[in-house]
């Protein structure tokens, strides 16, 4: 039982292994108790069964002996159907009075026969069998009282029994071996179920470790559980969530380089410039009148940068509130025109709008806000004296935004990853955005239940798709 003391009783192998002999105990135990009780009953019947056989047998000879009031003729079959300590057989007459019987030495110590089992109700003319003590013997015996009546006159009684200690001797041999093969069967399940359960805990272990370990920052581990069935696929997910994190880690790691990165830069340029003042330029209008731009300029990045990131924040953790309404696409988009204007003018950029009017289900202020930052980015990568396009159709279930700038493009090596946060095309990061405008604007259509793709190649411009669910008919 060694293997028992190496169990951890507060394991999940203890409990299914407990859980497993508990069941096999009470099922073998049942099974063990009906199989029992069906022999005990087979028995029982069978022996009861030629008992009555035996007994009305017996009467017909014996009522033609009490009809032709031959009394040694009784005698004569009660010692042939009698045999010594196993049936015991005994006559009487209608009054109660024994006749004759098949152990004469001992009855005649019995006085009163109307308090033996049965005899009462055969001489009120009912058949009585059952289970009873020996009548001078403390021995379990089957017995059965019978009228016997000719043309209904009740002419006597014959009580037969036969004892049950021979049956209840072998009864009990039967009860040892069942018991016996019940506790060879409950420590052979008992083995089984220890291996099986440990089949089944051991990987449920190994799963808790490899929890922990990601628990404690191990990222991308491995699982590996060799089994055709739930837990290999558990550990399967597992896998896929521990590559998940690696990479969400691996993207915390960068966002904060990133956040670094771009909060450093303005805030250097700052105190740098406020030194250069400490240090006298202050007395120098034009180099004062400089420098306070410069920190102007630096902190209006500053405020952009730190909106731009509490904005995303929310977007991601799925936050954000959208108040949604019914709103036209069309309107949308000559809204975030009309907003972007003085900038377009500014680079000398002009529009071309080609938009019909369809009605969109969404939050108008972040669509607008996604639609700007699209827009910014076209007039930001546009040459001078360029068109940007905006156009929109109808295509399923599906509104399609599509805006296209005459740039100088996307390199396919860029392509892929500008989405993301603080991905720019220029390595020296001197534009005057923060790098978040466009994974903003995705996140803002995904959370609209659209999409937005980007196709472009290098020297000849970008086109954004969006891609929102048209408003259900009503």
């Amino acid at each position: 039982m060694a293997w028992l003391r190496r169990i951890k009783w507060n394991s999940i192998h203890a409990k299914l292994l407990a859980t497993y002999l508990l069941l096999v105990t009470l099922g073998t135990s049942l099974m063990a108790g009906y199989i029992l009780r069906s022999l005990y009953d087979y028995f029982m019947q069978t022996r009861q069964t030629d008992l009555e056989n035996s007994t009305t047998a017996l009467s017909e000879s014996v009522a033609d002996a009490l009809e032709n009031q031959d009394i040694q003729r009784v005698e004569v079959l009660v010692q042939r159907f009698g045999a010594p300590k196993t049936v015991t057989l005994r006559v009487f007459d209608p009054k109660g009075r024994l006749l004759a019987t098949s152990d004469p030495q001992r009855d005649r110590q019995v006085k009163n026969w109307y308090n033996v089992p049965g005899i009462q109700k055969a001489l009120q003319n009912y058949q009585v069998q059952g289970v009873a003590k020996g009548v001078l013997s403390t021995d379990d015996r089957l017995f059965i009282a019978k009228p016997i009546s000719r043309n209904n006159r009740l002419l006597g009684i014959v009580r037969m029994s036969i004892t049950l200690e021979q049956f209840q001797r072998q009864f009990a041999k039967v009860i040892g071996s069942v018991l016996g093969t019940l506790m060879v069967t409950i420590l052979l399940c008992a083995f089984i179920s220890t291996r099986l359960a440990r089949s089944l805990s051991k990987p449920i272990e190994t799963m808790r470790n490899f929890a922990i370990r990601l628990g404690q920052g191990h990222f991308g581990d491995k699982l590996n559980i060799r089994q055709s069935d739930e837990l290999d696929r558990l550990a399967v997910e597992l896998n896929r969530m521990s590559e998940r994190l690696a990479s969400l880690d691996t993207e915390r790691r960068a966002f904060l380089a990133n956040v670094s990165h771009e909060l450093r830069t303005p805030i250097s340029n700052v105190l740098v410039t406020v030194e250069a003042l400490k240090s006298g330029a202050i007395e120098e209008p034009h180099l004062r009148d400089r420098f306070f731009q410069t920190i102007d300029d630096e902190i209006q990045r500053l405020s952009r940068l730190i909106h731009d990131l509490l904005d995303l924040g929310r977007l991601e953790a799925g936050v954000a509130q959208l108040e949604k309404q019914s709103l036209s696409l069309q309107g949308l988009i000559n809204r975030a025109v009309r907003a972007i204007e003085p900038r377009m003018q500014a680079r000398g950029v002009s529009i071309n709008v080609n938009a019909i009017d369809l009605q969109i289900e969404g939050d108008p202020e972040r669509l607008l806000q996604a639609l700007l930052n699209i827009l910014d980015n076209a007039i930001k990568h546009s040459l001078p004296n360029s068109v940007v396009f905006i156009s929109s159709r109808k295509q399923g279930k599906q509104a399609i935004a599509e805006i296209t700038d005459q740039g100088e493009g996307i390199s396919s090596r860029d392509l892929p990853h500008i989405f993301e946060q603080f991905y720019t095309t220029d390595p020296s990061r001197q534009g005057s955005g923060s790098g978040l405008g466009l994974a903003i604007a995705k996140r803002i259509i995904e959370a609209h239940h659209g999409s937005i793709t980007a196709s472009s190649a290098a020297g000849t411009g970008a086109t954004f798709t969006i891609c929102l669910p048209l408003k259900p008919k009503s």
